[in-house]
């Protein structure tokens, strides 16, 4: 259950990212294009997690928390490079994607499956 849950707040995430991505244009194309990448890797990944079972799901789980964490670094280069980026609406959003994706890769029931 938890992971159809990451998985529609990840949804939330990606769409959050899209008007960062046009902020982020006027500063950095490899910014921006580390952002897309780190956002569909998080999907893919907690698509492909869910199929899986036992510590492959986990492995897949861990992917998608990494790339959650990538997500979490761009926003924050941004902020220090002093770019004007707004990261309101995406930040309350990310911080529940990192708690989920915590819980999925901690969760004995995920390599147990």
């Amino acid at each position: 259950m938890t992971m159809f849950v990451a998985y529609e707040n990840a949804k939330d995430v990606v769409r959050h990212l899209l008007p960062i991505m046009e902020q982020l244009k006027l500063h950095s194309a490899e910014l921006v294009d580390q952002l897309e990448r780190a956002g569909t890797s998080l999907m893919l990944n907690l698509a492909e997690g869910s199929r899986r079972s036992g510590k492959d799901k986990r492995r897949f789980f861990v992917m998608a928390h990494g790339s959650a964490g990538e997500i979490r670094a761009v926003l924050d280069i941004a902020e220090l490079w002093g770019w004007r980026v707004d990261q309101a609406a995406v930040a309350p959003i990310l911080d529940r994607q990192l708690g989920l994706l915590w819980g999925l890769t901690h969760s004995r029931k995920v390599t147990k499956s």
